[in-house]
């Protein structure tokens, strides 16, 4: 089976799975399963792989998301825990004062902390801290959640070109550059781009307040919730309410996400940490314990189920046999026996683009980094498509730096809306939105976002015309 034939099998899994979760035909995990898999098995068929490497791809996907779906079992679990015995309401309150009415202000604040909160580069550890925070003020206020999650994604995507971020190192080191060198080049962008995520935010509070959302809203007199004052969410009064422990439970909880944020564990153990001593605390005795973490188990076995079979799917398109016989993903350094299924994707963009595109290069890529982060995870994007895509602009005059900045601005913009992404999943499971209403409503703003960035890379001359 020639790599052409494998990388349009590649393209036609995708556009299944993108067409199945838009039509809303099945769940993710499903479809993320089931379709890779038919994948698997034409590719044994025609050769490519061996039965038992297929086993080994799905491992090495496996290794790639199974701490994310550790750190969602236990975020999930950590955070429902503190939602039930009222720590939010409090911070739900002093939020509400803060902003009073004002939806504008809602989705500024929302701006903001997703803009602090992803200083540090991860994805994971921002929507932990972010969407907890920020979904209950959104439903007090009427607002929709995949303008929460809409807003976040821009706001860690314009951060995301930090030195210290994965998508610029990963850029750099193909380079052959400091991560630094690169992102010296990119600050005028990141300035521009922060800018722009602010202009956003407040084009979706007037979005949402067109719509009627707002305390004192059209949505709020639907539903009959006028008389509530800014300010005056009603105290959690059930049998599982600790409003005595709040400083006890207000600190542990700063003591995880400080834990989170100093990045010197894997990210789910200072979940695990925070679950098990919450839990002793606020509520001794197996049987209450076992009725808390049942109360949740729900939207973690969701969320898992996903990751799981996202799992699957990195694994079978991203994963390759290297020159040991093990999987592996392509990387400067990493000598491939055969190589993955995105790398063939990525062959036959270079065999079209050429001929067609020329000096523009820069430009064109990064129109499609958009959409094409729906298809590439950020390593197969950058290891696998950025050399290819400098080999293809060394041939026509084109000089590597432009290009790598086009795939690094514009691709960040799109890093967590992509499903490839494992981080995007663990954000819409705690948002509890259907990753297709994500993609639906983020998408074209993503998109316009990134162009918008390459223009202003343009008229400084960081990109050239």
């Amino acid at each position: 089976m020639s790599e052409t034939l494998v990388g349009i099998l590649g393209f036609l899994t995708i556009l299944a799975i993108v067409y199945m979760l838009f039509q809303s035909k099945t769940l993710p995990s499903i479809a993320f399963i089931i379709f890779p898999s038919i994948l698997a098995v034409i590719l044994v068929a025609g050769g490519y792989y061996k039965i038992d490497q297929i086993g080994s791809l799905v491992k090495g996907g496996f290794g790639s998301t199974g701490p994310t779906a550790a750190l969602f079992v236990f975020s999930v679990l950590y955070f429902g825990i503190m939602s039930d015995v009222g720590l939010f309401d409090v911070i739900i309150n002093a939020l509400m004062k803060l902003v009073g009415d004002s939806v504008i202000g809602v989705t500024l604040m929302t701006a903001v902390i997703a803009l602090i909160a992803h200083l540090d580069g991860g994805g994971a550890s921002t929507f932990c801290i972010l969407v907890p925070a920020m979904l209950p003020v959104y439903k007090k206020m009427h607002m929709r959640k995949t303008t929460l999650l809409r807003i976040a994604v821009l706001a860690m995507g314009v951060l995301n070109l930090m030195p210290w971020a994965g998508p610029t190192m990963r850029a750099a080191s193909v380079l052959g550059v400091e991560a630094g060198e690169l992102w010296r080049t990119l600050i005028p962008i990141q300035i521009f781009g922060i800018i722009l995520c602010m202009a956003h935010a407040v084009l979706a509070g007037v979005q949402e307040k067109a719509r009627g959302a707002g305390l004192h809203g059209k949505l709020a007199q639907q539903e009959g919730e006028v008389t509530v004052e800014a300010g005056q969410v009603p105290a959690d009064t059930s049998d599982l309410a600790r409003p005595k422990l709040f400083i006890f439970n207000l600190l542990l909880t700063i003591a995880v996400i400080a834990l989170l944020v100093w990045d010197q564990f894997p990210s789910y153990l200072p979940f695990m940490l925070g679950v098990g001593i919450a839990i002793m605390v606020n509520y001794p005795g197996a049987k209450m314990q076992k009725k808390i973490i049942n109360s949740h188990a729900g939207p973690a076995l969701m969320m898992c189920s996903t990751l799981m079979g996202a799992a699957v799917l990195m694994g079978i398109l991203v994963y390759g046999i290297n020159a040991s016989g093990a999987a592996a993903i392509a990387k400067p350094g990493v000598e491939m026996a055969t190589i993955s299924v995105v790398t063939c994707m990525a062959n036959i963009i270079k065999m079209i683009l050429p001929a067609a595109l020329g000096q523009n290069l820069p430009l064109v890529i990064g129109i499609l980094s958009v959409p094409l982060a729906l298809a590439f995870d950020t390593d197969s994007y950058f290891y696998g498509m950025l050399p290819i895509m400098i080999a293809i602009g060394a041939g026509f005059g084109v000089e590597a730096l432009p290009i790598a900045v086009a795939m690094v601005v514009c691709r960040n913009c799109a890093t967590f809306i992509s499903p490839m992404v494992p981080a995007t999943l663990l954000g819409i499971g705690l948002a509890d939105v259907d990753i297709k209403d994500h993609i639906k409503a983020s998408f074209l703003y993503v998109w316009a976002f990134s162009i918008i960035c390459m223009i202003f890379a343009v008229i400084l001359g960081i990109l050239p015309l």
